[in-house]
């Protein structure tokens, strides 16, 4: 049961973040963060979270929540996984510190009481665009910048995705 309750100690919710955060920053630890569905886990994310890991000291992963996700425009049968499910086996990694749920479109509300050293998003980003508008923007990432923090992409592993999974499963 311990390797259970380790787990699902990782999990944590805004209300336990001030505490995490200040522990955090005692330690003097270098805080990553990324977001995202991660519906359906797979090599792809593992390598993305593994990577955006190493950047920084401890990486928290910002999880859309059930209806956030329903409002991404991923399919009516997305999430697939509800959200007890996917914040589960993040937190199973070994490279994932915590996992907080948002219900937002977007991570910026948690961006801004994170203010992480490191904000990390996937190849299809970039980290120079400042145009809020263009679907390229990295929400988030004057907070992070205004610190004196880094914005990272992390390219993506190819083949995989979990759209080509869930429609490899139609097929």
């Amino acid at each position: 049961m311990r390797s259970l309750i380790q787990i699902q100690n990782k999990i944590i919710s805004v209300s336990e973040l001030g505490s995490f955060l200040e522990t955090q920053k005692r330690m003097q630890n270098r805080i990553v963060f990324t977001n995202g569905c991660f519906d359906i886990l797979h090599k792809g994310h593992v390598e993305y979270l593994a990577k955006a890991a190493d950047l920084g000291d401890i990486l928290v992963v910002g999880i859309n929540s059930d209806a956030s996700v329903k409002r991404q425009g991923k399919g009516d049968e997305r999430p697939i996984n509800a959200i007890d499910a996917r914040a589960t086996v993040l937190a199973a990694l070994e490279c994932v510190g915590a996992v907080i749920e948002f219900d937002d479109d977007t991570p910026l509300a948690l961006i801004e009481i994170i203010q992480p050293d490191v904000l990390v998003k996937g190849a299809d980003y970039d980290p120079k665009i400042s145009d809020p508008n263009d679907s390229k923007y990295i929400v988030g990432r004057e907070i992070v910048l205004e610190k004196g923090g880094s914005v990272e992409v992390i390219d993506f592993v190819p083949g995989f995705s979990t759209t080509n999974i869930v429609n490899k499963l139609q097929k």
